[in-house]
């Protein structure tokens, strides 16, 4: 019989390895592995390594063939990979994606319909799909409920097995399903040939040659002002310069995980332009000098995944990898995983559990290593910044800010997309100049200037340049400038609701505040009336004491609440000794 390196010929030692170390009765210790499970799971990897790291990568692979996880391939696994069973159920039961049938339980459906419910397909019809698709579809198809899948542009969003199914209706979710549409569709790129012939690669190949060097390559991104785009705004040359000055071997790790709602610019720029993301990344790698690179992609981007493997063995054949291991990592399901210690954890097949620091990513990262992370966007820039100058991306912005931004917009506005538009732009200028206006028959009301966690301004407030650092001193974030617009059609106790509820599904439980801080505030605020105070307290108490910025940046959207909808929500004026939000 056929069996990985390592492994044993005699299926008896396999699966039993410690039944010549008995203890009382003649029985081994713990769950007796199933055979045929055992060379099921040695079927569906294959020659495939069981090197630890994969645990997440393998039971992947189970899910997709039999469509859940078995007990008794779990536990197989678990032998597989030399791990204990506790430790392969951990992983599996942190992440959504992944459903485990105990003994005894009766498995799902084959084909299962997820369909979004946060903010913006909400406002579009969400809940409508929810309660009708269940008995359109019947018992053969199971509905479920699910978490943001980056189509914000296009709502409502459904995924009907594993591929997205955008502008839902009743109607056309049946008849795909029906037709048994489950595969991602690849989008039409700017592919290796087409980028290649349009003078891609060139930066790269000056840099392998040695035609420009690292310091001047450091400058360039520190002049150019470049700051980290997937939320936290840390710049970017000085990143790749602290990186750089650890001691080798150094990793680095792309952060494609957006997750946030009402945000999918990265999905833009990966499904379009592929390739512009991917020579930035490897300039990165080069500046930085690395020796492997991970590209951990959020599970909802499927047809990203595609792509991009086509795509980066193109550049592997081309030489212009010049052997440096790209490795392709596959999300589960977990906003937290885009926190970036999270990510880490993911990558190497454990719980999205975000690290606490110090120490960073950047001096112990992935498999303890120095490591640089940035996100997609980031690095789509960098070959732009290299040919036409630093000042390509220090210039255009408005109202005394610097660049271009890249603006996901949702929510009520008659053009949603990605828009890359000045920095500094106010919600009443993106409006009016790159989304063509508000939806006939709705009033502008308010705003959310940076997704979930960023807080919410009211229309009032719609003049305030969008950028770093001009949002703080209203108690809101920028972060991945996700903006949703809002109407006199939206209840805001209803949108502050919606978004507690998802922190709430996407805390990871590691730190009691966050834990039991949004499922407290999502109790609180189910009821008639809210309780101030005690809102209040939860707020203060999730800020200081979260271990990351989910728990910190969760109850943004009720204090901006409390603080531009007090009406609204039946409440008088708020004493200023008691305001503690902005």
């Amino acid at each position: 019989m056929t069996v990985h390196d390592g492994a044993t010929a005699d299926p008896h030692k396999a699966i039993h390895p410690g039944a010549g170390r008995r203890r009382g009765r003649n029985m081994p210790k713990g769950r007796q592995v199933d055979l045929g499970a055992l060379f099921e799971v040695r079927a569906l990897l294959g020659t495939r390594s069981r090197q630890r790291d994969l645990l997440i990568e393998h039971l992947h692979l189970i899910q997709d063939e039999y469509g859940h996880l078995s007990a008794a391939h779990l536990a197989a696994l678990a032998e597989e990979m030399n791990l204990s069973l506790v430790e392969v159920f951990e992983v599996a039961s942190f992440y959504a994606h992944f459903d485990i049938v105990l003994d005894g339980e009766t498995p799902p459906p084959p084909l299962t319909v997820r369909v979004c419910d946060s903010l913006t397909c909400a406002l579009s019809g969400a809940q409508a799909l929810l309660d009708a698709l269940p008995a359109r579809l019947g018992s053969g198809v199971r509905v479920v409920r699910a978490p943001c899948m980056g189509g914000c542009h296009n709502a409502p969003v459904t995924a009907i097995g594993h591929a997205l199914h955008e502008h839902a209706t009743i109607d056309s979710v049946v008849a795909a399903a029906t037709a048994g549409e489950t595969h991602p569709h690849v989008p039409d790129t700017i592919d290796f040939a087409a980028y290649r012939a349009a003078g891609g690669y060139r930066v790269l190949e000056d840099c392998l040659a040695g035609k420009r060097d690292v310091e001047s390559m450091l400058k360039l991104l520190e002049d150019s002002q470049l700051r980290g785009l997937g939320g936290a705004g840390f710049p970017t040359g000085r990143k790749w310069r602290l990186v750089g000055a650890q001691p080798a071997p150094r990793l680095m790790a792309v952060n494609a995980d957006e997750g946030e709602p009402g945000t999918f610019k990265d999905r833009y720029y990966l499904e379009n332009d592929p390739h512009r993301f991917l020579e930035g990344m490897l300039i990165g790698a080069w500046a930085v000098g690395v020796t492997e690179i991970y590209i951990y992609l959020r599970d909802e981007y499927p047809q990203c995944r595609e792509l991009l493997e086509q795509e980066i063995a193109k550049v592997e054949a081309a030489g212009l990898t010049r052997g440096l291991p790209i490795h392709m990592r596959r999300g589960a399901g977990a906003y937290i995983c885009g926190e970036e210690s999270a990510m880490l954890e993911s990558i190497e097949g454990k719980r999205g559990l975000p690290r606490h620091k110090p120490p960073y990513p950047a001096e112990v990262g992935l498999f303890g290593r120095p490591t640089l992370i940035n996100n997609v966007e980031t690095l789509f820039w960098i070959r732009d910044i290299v040919e036409q100058g630093p000042a390509v991306f220090a210039k255009d912005g408005r109202h005394g800010r610097k660049g271009m931004r890249s603006f996901s917009v949702s929510g009520r506005v008659k053009s949603p997309g990605v828009k890359l538009a000045p920095a500094g732009i106010t919600a009443n200028e993106l409006i009016a100049e790159y989304c063509g206006g508000m939806l006939d028959g709705h009033v502008f009301k308010a705003y959310l200037p940076g997704g979930a966690s960023g807080g919410v301004l009211p229309a009032s407030m719609a003049d305030v340049p969008l950028d770093f650092g001009t949002l703080e001193p209203l108690g809101c974030l920028i972060g991945s400038a996700a903006v949703v617009i809002l109407s006199d059609k939206d209840s805001m106790r209803e949108v502050a609701l919606n978004l507690l509820r998802f922190f709430e599904d996407e805390s990871c439980g590691q730190c009691t505040p966050c834990r039991a801080g949004t499922e407290k505030a999502v109790k609180l605020m189910e009821r008639q009336r809210w309780d101030e105070g005690l809102l209040d307290d939860l707020t203060r108490v999730m800020m200081d004491a979260s271990i990351c910025g989910l728990g910190q940046a969760a109850m943004n959207p009720v204090r901006s609440v409390l603080t531009h909808f007090r009406e609204e929500l039946g409440l008088g004026e708020r004493p200023a000794s008691d305001r503690n939000g902005t």
